[in-house]
């Protein structure tokens, strides 16, 4: 069976979860399931990054302790997983002992290429990492818009520069491949301005005592990128280098890092050389989605226009939300948040577009039994072609052209129940209504990653049972469905 491993940025917990990472940790859930599906043993990881700075300082402004402040939020990512339908496999906190003793052993694997030296620079505790003054703006972090503080001490330093070339060939020949192109080109203009040394810890004075131990001087704290990359491989158990971490990682060529744009230097630089220092295997492919907006402006606490992915739940439901994020955001640039918008698509698309198909059909199928076969070519093609658009999008990860191509069909089958009237007696009557009981079977198919609760309202009013492997399009389907009226998948707003 062939293995796929797939996981978030793992988020700090300064702050509750927003929309944000709602949207990155969907898309990881829709690859997942898609790849569950394909028949593959998938392994989906999320998390939290628990050790930054940004942590410290939250629960001092709250006056609690670190600890508290880190358990209480961390806990909150983790209810997501039912918010959100989500599927992931583990869930590693940077405060585990799994993940400190595995930090503390890719240290030491990467001892040979750190050293200590005084040091002077531009720190910024949003990104948590030093700036030079040439990549400010008007003086002020790119990402944050803050002005970083100026630091002075002695830290532990690890040779980047050393793995410049290689790190550079490893990209540009897409060994490791950056989606999109776009990221991929920027990250090889970065590392032609040339790749210097990084610092990597941090005193335990400027850490306030938080943080893991460089091993073997606790006067200093591991820089909590080091800390936070190596998640993807302690939480496989890289410690003892268990079964997991041998199947998943080093043994894998299918290994997936979903990421934002902000996190794209970390994750396609600094941790590649991490990797090559340590003689670990890298990940093949780094997918880099863009931010989600709200009214226009980067969501952001200190902005106070976060979107609340539990409210927005509770006031619309899980399936609106998924829909939402995925169909409305491109996959690799910035998309925007309002409520006019999520009502518009909502009413737009699911309560008019999905939910009524779903209400017609089922309607004109009730309390009646029917064998039926596929006679209509153009509705044979129509299908093979959704399929085909389908899995192409997935593959590039392009969740919203994927559902795009759903929708296509849907308005397909509103043509067809148009232009054949199926509630009026015919000969066709009943090769038409099962025709369309077929087509709504593979809708909800191929909705399973998307729109999983709907998905299975959609096998439920059928009577089919959901597929554990890829779905095919059946040339036969029995379907009986219930008397009763079934409530609207998606009530207009």
């Amino acid at each position: 069976m062939e293995k796929f491993y797939l996981s978030t940025a793992i988020p700090y917990v300064n702050y509750s979860p927003h929309c944000g990472f709602a949207l990155e940790i969907i898309q990881a859930d829709v690859l997942a399931r898609y790849h569950r599906i394909l028949g593959e043993e998938v392994f989906f990881l999320t998390g939290t990054d628990e050790n930054s700075l940004k942590n410290v300082r939250a629960a001092e402004k709250e006056g609690i302790s670190t600890k508290k402040l880190v358990d209480r939020n961390a806990q909150k990512f983790y209810d997501l997983k039912n918010a959100l339908n989500l599927t992931f496999d583990d869930f590693i906190r940077t405060t585990e002992e799994r993940h400190i003793k595995g930090t503390k052993k890719l240290w030491q694997k990467c001892q040979k290429d750190i050293y200590r030296k005084k040091y002077k620079g531009l720190y910024c505790v949003g990104c948590e990492e030093f700036y030079k003054e040439k990549e400010l703006e008007n003086g002020l972090c790119p990402e944050h818009e803050t002005k970083p503080e100026l630091i002075e001490e002695e830290n532990y330093f690890f040779k980047l520069s050393k793995y410049q070339e290689k790190i550079k060939e490893i990209i540009e020949t897409n060994k490791v491949k950056i989606i999109p192109e776009t990221r991929k080109n920027e990250v090889l203009s970065f590392i032609n301005q040339g790749l210097e040394d990084i610092c990597v810890s941090r005193s335990a004075g400027r850490a306030h005592n938080w943080g893991i131990d460089v091993p073997g001087d606790p006067s200093q704290k591991i820089w909590v990128w080091l800390d936070a990359l190596g998640n993807y491989i302690t939480a496989l158990g890289y410690t003892r280098e268990d079964e997991n971490f041998k199947k998943f990682w080093q043994k894998n060529e299918n290994i997936l890092h979903i990421i934002g744009k902000g996190v794209l230097r970390f994750h396609t630089v600094y941790w590649l050389g991490f990797l090559l220092a340590a003689d670990l295997n890298l990940p093949r492919t780094i997918f880099v989605h863009g931010y989600l907006t709200s009214a226009g402006q980067k969501m952001s606490k200190s902005l106070g226009n976060v979107v609340d992915p539990f409210e927005l739940v509770k006031k619309y439901g899980t399936d609106p939300v998924r829909y939402f994020l995925l169909r409305e955001i491109p996959s690799t640039e910035d998309g925007d948040y309002t409520r006019q918008k999520f009502e518009g698509r909502y009413n737009a698309d699911l309560a008019k577009g999905l939910g009524n198909l779903v209400a017609r059909i089922t309607t004109l199928g009730q309390s009646k039994n029917f064998e039926s076969r596929v006679i209509n070519k153009e509705f044979k093609a129509e299908i093979n072609k959704t399929w085909e658009d389908y899995k192409n999008s997935l593959d590039d990860f392009k969740f919203n052209e994927a559902l795009i191509s759903i929708w296509e069909l849907i308005s397909f089958c509103d043509r067809y129940i148009e232009k054949e009237r199926p509630w009026e007696e015919s000969k066709k009557q009943k090769e038409v209504i099962g025709n369309l009981l077929l087509v709504l079977n593979e809708i909800a198919k191929l909705l399973q990653p998307f729109l999983p609760e709907t998905a299975e309202k959609i096998f439920q009013q059928l009577k089919t049972e959901p597929p554990l492997a890829e779905a095919k399009v059946k040339k036969r389907m029995k379907s009986s469905l219930p008397t009763r009226k079934s409530k609207p998948l998606f009530p207009r707003i």
